[in-house]
C-alpha cells in the first residue's frame, strides 16, 4: 500500500514528508502553541520499521476506531501498533505549551499514551473514534484552538527551550536568563514539557542530528553531523541514538531514508 497526498484529500497541497506522513503549519494564532499538525496512514509491512522518537513534545491525537487521546513527551522510543490503513491525525503541542493546554504537569504523561476520556471527558467528545478523518482533523483543531485558548503556553519554559537548542548553553545560565531560579525553571519546565531542562537540551541536540541525517539524503559523514550537532565526539552520539531511539546513528539514519522512499 503506498497512501500518497490524493488518497486523502483533506491534508494540504504538499504537505507529504513521506508516503504516509504529513506535517503542515496550523493556523497563525495557534503558531506560538502548536509546532504543527499532522497525519499519518498505517503501512502494510513490518511494524518494527515504524519508528516514533522523543522530539521534547506532546501530541493531541484523534485516531480511526479509537477516538482522542493524549501522547506524552517520549524519553525513547515509541513504537506504533495500528492496522495496515489505520488513519491517525495529531497537533503537536511545543515543549512551553502541552502542560498548560492540557492542564496537568505533563511529567505524568512522560512516555504514556492516555485517553482524553480520563483527562478532558469534555473535550473528549468532539473526538468520536467514528468519524471520518476529514471531519476529525477539524474537530481536533477545534478542540486544539479551545484548550490554547484557555491556557497559553508558560513564556519563560517557551523562551529558556528556545535557549536550549544551543548545546552548549547551561541550564544555570538560562534559569538567570528567563527569570528564573534553577529550581524554579526545573519545576516549570517539567510541569510545561515533561522532563527537565538537561533532559529537554539532551532530546533538542539528539533532533538536530535527526534533522541532519534526514537532509543528508545518504551522505552522512557521522563525525561530522556529531560535532555539528554538538556530541562531544562520535561515540557520544551513538551512545545517545542508541537510548533515544534503539538504533545506531547508522541505523536510524537507514531506516529513516528507506520510510522516505517507500
Amino acid at each position: 500500500m503506498a497512501v500518497r497526498a490524493q488518497s486523502v484529500g483533506w491534508v494540504p497541497a504538499g504537505a507529504w514528508l513521506t508516503p504516509t506522513y504529513a506535517e503542515w503549519p496550523p493556523p497563525a494564532a495557534l503558531r506560538g502553541a502548536v509546532a504543527c499538525l499532522w497525519a499519518s496512514v498505517a503501512p502494510d509491512g513490518d511494524l518494527a520499521d515504524r519508528l516514533v522518537l522523543p522530539d521534547g513534545c506532546s501530541d493531541l491525537i484523534w485516531e480511526l476506531g479509537v477516538g482522542g487521546y493524549v501522547a506524552g513527551p517520549d524519553t525513547g522510543p515509541f513504537r506504533p501498533r495500528a492496522a495496515a490503513g489505520t488513519v491517525i491525525i495529531g497537533a503537536r503541542f511545543r515543549p512551553a505549551a502541552g502542560g498548560p493546554a492540557l492542564g496537568l504537569p505533563l511529567s505524568e504523561l512522560r512516555d504514556q499514551r492516555v485517553p482524553l476520556a480520563d483527562l478532558l471527558p469534555a473535550q473528549a467528545r468532539p473526538l468520536s473514534d467514528a468519524l471520518s478523518p476529514a471531519a476529525a482533523a477539524g474537530a481536533l483543531l477545534d478542540v486544539t484552538g479551545r484548550l490554547v485558548a484557555a491556557s497559553p503556553a508558560d513564556s519563560a519554559v517557551a523562551r529558556a527551550a528556545a535557549l536550549l537548542r544551543d548545546p552548549a548553553a547551561r541550564t544555570e545560565d538560562i534559569a538567570g536568563r528567563v527569570g528564573l531560579s534553577e529550581r524554579q525553571l526545573r519545576r516549570r519546565t517539567q510541569a510545561a514539557a515533561g522532563y527537565g531542562p538537561k533532559t529537554l537540551q539532551r532530546i533538542l541536540r539528539f533532533q538536530r542530528f535527526v534533522a541532519a541525517a534526514d537532509a543528508s539524503e545518504g551522505r552522512l559523514d557521522l563525525a561530522a553531523t556529531a560535532a555539528m550537532a554538538g556530541y562531544a565526539d562520535q561515540s557520544h552520539l551513538t551512545r545517545e541514538s542508541v537510548a533515544l531511539s534503539g538504533l545506531t546513528p547508522a541505523a536510524l539514519a537507514g531506516l529513516r531514508g528507506s520510510s522516505r522512499a517507500a
